[in-house]
């Protein structure tokens, strides 16, 4: 007898897009706008102290400022869904034909025949019509939905993991080594984030990392070139 055959359980990435982008962000974030600001703070010529106090500031003002900015904007986000998921509720009550032959439209638009996607909005119309709505119509699914403190927390968090190595590195190695130092550790932790967040989204790996490289480098050659040339004037 032929084997039966197994149920398909495909693994799809875009589950992963809600917090992921927020956690890629945040961590990339920490680790440059940290290790930037204190490779600067140091090729300007100030002290271990300084370096690492620069640190530790970056490390929270950054944190708290991730988190806040992500929060609001997802938030603004939010309400603009919500608003627009009850002007669609509001169009279901008032005028349910058209939202009918609207949503019939939608899957002809996509390849069904008139006939089978009338019936396809007939028994979406008959048993969920805001969400059939909100999900062909509008494009808001429980995937993509906007989650203001999800996306706030995980941003504050990723920037705190991202930029605790450098100053880990400032703490724990001689002053006249510091800069080195947190430029390679920091240039390590890139380069594994960009591999990390490849993976997890499914994509290729060396990409992502030599983005990722690239743009930390420059930030950090950059600031460390501000900060000589403004501890020489001074």
């Amino acid at each position: 007898m032929p084997a039966t055959p197994q149920p398909h359980h495909a693994v799809h990435y875009v589950n992963r897009i809600g917090w992921l982008r927020a956690a890629v962000l945040g961590a990339n974030d920490g680790i440059v706008s940290t290790a930037s600001l204190m490779t600067g703070i140091a090729a300007s010529g100030a002290g271990a102290e300084s370096i690492l106090l620069s640190g530790v500031a970056a490390l929270v003002a950054g944190a708290m400022s991730m988190a806040a900015g992500e929060y609001v904007s997802v938030s603004a986000q939010s309400d603009t869904e919500r608003a627009d998921l009850a002007k669609e509720e509001k169009a279901l009550l008032t005028q349910p034909h058209a939202e009918w032959i609207e949503l019939r439209d939608i899957y002809v638009e996509r390849g069904l025949t008139l006939d089978l996607a009338g019936q396809v909005a007939d028994q979406l119309m008959a048993t969920d019509p805001l969400g059939a709505h909100a999900r062909d119509e509008l494009g808001i699914s429980d995937v993509a939905t906007a989650r203001p403190v999800q996306a706030g927390l995980a941003s504050a968090a990723s920037f705190a993991v991202g930029a605790a190595p450098p100053v880990l590195a400032a703490a724990m190695v001689p002053p006249d080594h510091a800069m080195t130092v947190i430029v390679g550790i920091s240039l390590l932790c890139l380069a594994l984030l960009g591999g990390a967040g490849a993976v997890l989204g499914g994509a290729r790996p060396w990409k992502s990392v030599i983005r990722t490289l690239f743009w930390g480098a420059l930030a950090m050659a950059v600031t460390a070139g501000a900060g000589h040339l403004f501890g020489a004037a001074i």
